[in-house]
């Protein structure tokens, strides 16, 4: 039997909304959360005029979780996970990652959303694999950075394949992949069937 894979994007996607900024904003606490951007303010007003997502999600990071120790993160992410898959999925999406599932597809979350709480969405969904943008840990403690990039635009394309080289998976099973955004415009053109859910409910199932 040929291995089709099925590649979602998370936020926005199969989610109803963002949940970066919530889980961060969950961690750090809103008064901090709110300090944070205060003081960061013009640096991430000069970041975002620029485009750059991703120093904006470095600088956040840096500042949300530096210091803080795994486990007391990790536990908020699995409580912020289980919000997420009780009221926050998208129906149309999540129904079709069913049926992917029922079809005996391999699912897989490829995302730039935060591992503490999509790793834990992951075994809730009982995807087969979660890639997505990694918190560095050292001794049991974050330490502000990211392991290799935010996984975004080419580096989704990127994960995947080297999941599915690691998983002796050739790269043309990837039939399917769902996205809402331009971080996702890579992902979307490497597989055969492409599904951008901005602005159009999925109905049905796909061809």
């Amino acid at each position: 039997m040929d291995i089709v894979v099925a590649a979602f994007d998370v936020d926005g996607t199969l989610t109803v909304r963002d949940c970066v900024v919530p889980f961060m904003r969950r961690v750090a606490g809103t008064a901090r959360f709110a300090t944070i951007c205060l003081r960061r303010l013009p640096t991430i007003l000069r970041l975002m005029k620029n485009r750059d997502r991703d120093a904006v999600k470095a600088l956040f990071v840096r500042q949300v979780f530096e210091g803080l120790p795994v486990e007391q993160v990790g536990e908020i992410g699995v409580e912020f996970a289980a919000r997420v898959s009780e009221g926050w999925l998208r129906s149309d999406v999540a129904e079709r990652m069913r049926w992917h599932q029922r079809q005996g597809h391999v699912v897989v979350f490829v995302s730039a959303s935060l591992n503490p709480y999509l790793e834990p969405l992951g075994d809730l969904c009982e995807v087969d694999a979660v890639l997505c943008t990694t918190l560095e840990e050292r001794d049991g403690v974050h330490t502000g950075n990211l392991v290799g990039a935010n996984c975004r635009a080419a580096e989704k394309v990127s994960r995947l394949h080297s999941w599915m080289t690691g998983a002796g998976i050739d790269s043309g099973s990837l039939k399917y992949a769902y996205g809402d955004s331009a971080g996702d415009r890579e992902l979307l053109a490497a597989a055969d069937v492409s599904f951008n859910v901005r602005s159009a409910e999925l109905d049905g199932v796909p061809a």
